[in-house]
């Protein structure tokens, strides 16, 4: 399945020289989605993760259908002040600015296996921020998973070696 073709690019958003990926399109297509959460659960099957952690927003998208075809739980990592237990928090800088998430402490058991989700990987900041949050408390990755990846900017080198799918794949 073409699911490049399915995806809007909008130029300049949120701000000059940033192609936004809109995956609205796509999973907005019955046949594509589940496609994609089909795709992505082969993929990981086999690693038994016991949770999946999806990164707010678009994370939420393929992460909570993808966790139940896994058969695992969903684990959301937030933007701050949107959690309403103890959370661990981090601040990280990505392609235009700075941001932080949370997770909530008692979201992720040490050793769990985890599966940490995401629509698009672009610099690997917010990526790389969460799999720090699912490190500190305790969790083991067993992988990411992504409808799209943006190659040249090379995320994939802040990811810690775990396997890595992305479905699609921009070069420049």
């Amino acid at each position: 399945m073409d699911l490049k073709a399915l995806i809007r690019e909008i130029p300049d958003f949120p701000q000059p020289g940033i192609s936004f990926k809109d995956i609205s399109t796509v999973i907005g297509n019955a046949q594509a989605f589940h496609y994609i959460i089909e795709e992505l659960a082969k993929g990981f099957r086999a690693d038994r993760p016991e949770v999946v952690v999806g990164i707010e927003s678009r994370g939420y998208i393929i992460g909570a259908p993808l966790a139940y075809a896994l058969g695992a739980g969903f684990i959301l990592v937030r933007k701050p002040g949107k959690l309403p237990a103890a959370t661990e928090r981090i601040d990280y800088t990505l392609e235009y600015g700075e941001n932080s998430l949370e997770i909530h402490k008692d979201a992720i058991r040490p050793g769990q296996r985890v599966l940490i989700v995401d629509d698009i990987l672009a610099t690997g900041g917010t990526v790389s921020a969460t799999a720090e949050l699912v490190r500190r408390l305790g969790g083991e990755i067993i992988g990411y998973a992504f409808l799209a990846e943006l190659d040249a900017l090379q995320g994939r080198t802040k990811l810690d070696g775990a396997p890595i799918i992305s479905l699609v794949h921009y070069e420049d």
